[in-house]
């Protein structure tokens, strides 16, 4: 496989909120203990990502303290983080080309408030915002926006389609060329250039227009993370990247199919969205050594944190249950993320799992994971490309500096070596990354 041009290249963004998505990362030996709060530190792992050419720096949020007991929360790292937006509007200042996405709720936010700071960040980036749409699976999240009771599943994708129409419908609240500046005459824009919005709908109501100019990119890339049937379906209606987190390469592929399906059927080319499953990257020598590192990494994981993951998954207390027993089957229905519980419930059986065997599998990480040295991974990522199973893959890391340092640095140039990843970035814009195509203004034609 060695050198050899595949007819197409693999797609990374880097998740990097909290930095690492494993409970033990910042205990681990050499590790940044504060990463996930120090912008000396993040700014650091922007540039050597921009160095490497990934396509996106990609920043998920918590719209509460995550729901666990206070023994287990005094040992998270994700209790403190910044503000999306205000990270990346520091982090578009220090860059020049990578991407950077941000999550913003359709559940807990207002469809102006999301047009408005996506489309600032647009501009300051130069074109390389990108909205990770969201319903919050956190039923913690809503004691913080006055609400006793969190939406109900079905509702809040209900809300989230009209959501994403409203906030692109206010992107295009301007004609690209409304803004003349006219010195001589004195007009700032053209009136007529300008589109009211007005839109009423069964969840929404927003005037508009957007007061300000049109995004770059026209419209920053629009993410979206849903597993469920009503995810894929906004997926496929909406979404030009896909975060996802099928276990295995059988389930990747399944994904793949039934999601580009849905593209084609609601009228846009399969290319028009890329999916990208998150997955751990643990590189080393050899496989041996880097199932060694996973081993010390999940050591350092307490007991009392990877039963508060575990309870978040299910929406449940888990601490209620036998710890060496097996995992209950009649769980109570939750609003809790039925991708993320079903997927549990599904590797407990699997598997045949104790509690505290399944607890520890999620206090750590329990998601897709690539270890080995660079040439075994570069190989399992490329069979994953071939077979259509991703188009890349949201690659988190299992300690900071050094895990990340270890894909940029060793892994990267692999995948170049082979043909799997750009050298070079050949635009300037996130769109141009992933091959997207600028959106036309819905309200007014090229020519206008």
């Amino acid at each position: 496989m060695a050198d050899s041009q595949p007819s197409r290249q693999l797609h990374l963004t880097a998740f990097m909120r909290p930095v690492s998505l494993h409970t033990g990362a910042w205990r681990y030996p050499g590790s940044y203990p504060d990463a996930n709060f120090n912008f000396k530190h993040i700014a650091n792992f922007a540039q050597r990502l921009e160095a490497a050419k990934f396509d996106a720096f990609f920043m998920a949020d918590h719209l509460a303290v995550l729901n666990m007991p206070v023994e287990a929360l005094k040992r998270s790292h994700t209790v403190t983080s910044f503000e999306p937006f205000t990270l990346l509007s520091a982090l578009a200042a220090v860059t020049d080309k990578i991407g950077l996405a941000a999550t913003a709720s359709t559940t807990y936010d207002t469809p102006y408030h999301v047009a408005r700071r996506f489309a600032s960040l647009d501009h300051l980036s130069g074109g390389r915002a990108a909205w990770n749409i969201v319903t919050t699976s956190n039923p913690e999240s809503s004691h913080n926006f006055g609400f006793d009771e969190h939406m109900a599943h079905g509702d809040r994708y209900k809300r989230a389609r009209e959501f994403y129409d409203v906030v692109t419908g206010l992107w295009d609240s301007f004609a690209d060329d409304a803004f003349t500046r006219d010195v001589e005459t004195g007009q700032y824009f053209d009136p007529e250039k300008m589109h009211v919005l007005n839109h009423e709908g069964d969840e929404l109501k927003v005037r508009g227009p957007l007061n300000i100019a049109r995004p770059p990119q026209g419209w920053p890339v629009i993410v979206q993370a849903g597993q469920s049937e009503p995810g894929r379906q906004l997926a496929a209606e909406t979404a030009e990247v896909v975060f996802c987190s099928p276990k295995d390469i059988e389930a990747a592929k399944a994904l793949y199919a039934d999601i580009k399906s849905r593209v084609e059927k609601a009228g846009r080319k399969r290319e028009d969205l890329k999916i990208l499953p998150a997955a751990l990257i643990i590189v080393a020598d050899s496989k041996k050594a880097a199932q060694e590192k996973r081993l010390k990494l999940d050591s350092l994981v307490h007991y009392d944190s990877a039963i508060a993951s575990l309870s978040i998954v299910l929406g449940v207390d888990a601490t209620q249950f036998d710890p060496d027993g097996p995992l209950p089957t009649d769980l109570p229905e939750t609003n809790a993320s039925k991708t993320s519980r079903e997927g549990a419930e599904r590797l407990a059986k699997q598997e045949n799992l104790t509690v505290r065997q399944l607890a520890q599998r999620y206090g750590g990480f329990s998601g897709l994971a690539f270890l080995g040295s660079p040439s075994d991974i570069a190989e399992e990522m490329e069979i994953w490309l071939k077979e259509e199973a991703s188009d890349g893959f949201t690659c988190t890391f299992p300690f900071l500096p050094q895990g990340l340092e270890e894909v940029t640095d060793r892994l990267i140039p692999e995948l170049q070596r082979r043909g799997l990843f750009r050298k070079e970035y050949t635009g300037s814009t996130l769109r141009e990354h992933f091959g997207l195509e600028r959106p036309d203004n819905r309200f007014f034609s090229k020519a206008s």
